[in-house]
């Protein structure tokens, strides 16, 4: 049997590791702590607790992907800061995400870059082929010209879709401020249509009338069109969960909710020790809820 210390010990571990999961701060935690006669737990202690996440962690990120085939696939890179060498600097945490062969989402991959150039795009995709990523028929991200190379490079026969919500920014820093509320709105009307061939002909009728006031706008939009309407390739049904990376920006939201606590992380191993939790914990809740597409679209597209 345990003693009582151990077990007083091991409580003390769940009750920092639970708390350094879900963002609590340190002041809270402190509080938490005290009913387990703690008087205080420095940042050091809480991260020297949390390590046995470690493993579990390690173990998420290196499983194989074998439920597949993951036709769609969403990737997407947070900003954190991190001390290296005396210094603040931004580190890169690269995520994807992907609908499996029966239409759940899971989580992917996790890996933290110095940089967010094409190399480290380049390593976490050939990262994920190397543990089964496999039958991906498109990607959804932003433009960052490494990721898209990487896409390419790795995923043969895959199409990208560019994110409409990103591009829409980029769209509208062309654009007179007098203008921006117009030009978003003459442009979301594209993705209003009822079917694949409407889109494109209200797309072409956008540019048009982009080219009688604002041209640049216009060749910029025009350029873009085989990257923003490759989701009109599938069903209708499921658009909306492919033509942007919106899916991707909730899950954003609650990594940065439970990293804004932390603020500077000490090193690259706390960052993926926090996010890879958080990210395993999301994993399990979507297995265990409904599906991301219905059965009819999930069978149609894991054949």
């Amino acid at each position: 049997m345990l003693t009582r210390r151990r077990r007083a010990e091991q409580a003390l571990i769940s009750v920092v590791a639970t708390s350094y999961l879900l963002g609590v701060s340190t002041r809270r935690g402190d509080k938490l702590v005290e009913q387990l006669g703690v008087a205080h737990i420095s940042k050091s202690q809480v991260s020297e607790l949390a390590k046995h996440l470690d493993g579990q962690v390690e173990a998420f990120r290196s499983r194989p992907l074998d439920a597949g085939p993951y036709r769609f696939v969403q990737a997407d890179a947070l900003t954190m800061k991190v001390r290296e060498g005396g210094r603040v600097v931004n580190v890169h945490c690269l995520l994807a995400v992907g609908v499996n062969g029966d239409g759940h989402r899971e989580i992917l991959g996790l890996d933290v870059v110095s940089s967010e150039d094409g190399a480290g795009w380049l390593a976490f995709f050939r990262g994920l082929v190397a543990r089964g990523l496999s039958g991906v028929r498109l990607v959804t991200s932003d433009a960052h010209r490494g990721l898209v190379n990487a896409i390419g490079a790795t995923l043969p026969g895959a199409s990208w879709q560019r994110c409409r919500t990103h591009y829409l920014r980029d769209l509208l820093v062309l654009t007179p401020k007098s203008s921006q509320p117009w030009v978003a709105t003459v442009v979301r009307t594209i993705f209003d249509q009822a079917d694949a061939n409407e889109v494109v002909v209200q797309f072409d009728r956008v540019v048009d009338g982009l080219a009688e006031k604002l041209p640049r706008a216009a060749e910029h939009l025009s350029e873009a069109k085989a990257d923003l309407l490759a989701f009109t390739a599938y069903p209708r049904e499921i658009w909306r969960q492919i033509w942007s990376s919106n899916p991707q920006e909730r899950l954003n939201k609650e990594i940065r909710r439970r990293t804004d606590v932390v603020g500077i992380f000490p090193d690259h191993g706390a960052i993926i020790r926090l996010v890879g939790a958080v990210l395993a914990e999301q994993h399990d809740e979507w297995i265990e809820t409904h599906r991301y597409f219905g059965y009819e679209n999930s069978t149609l597209h894991a054949q």
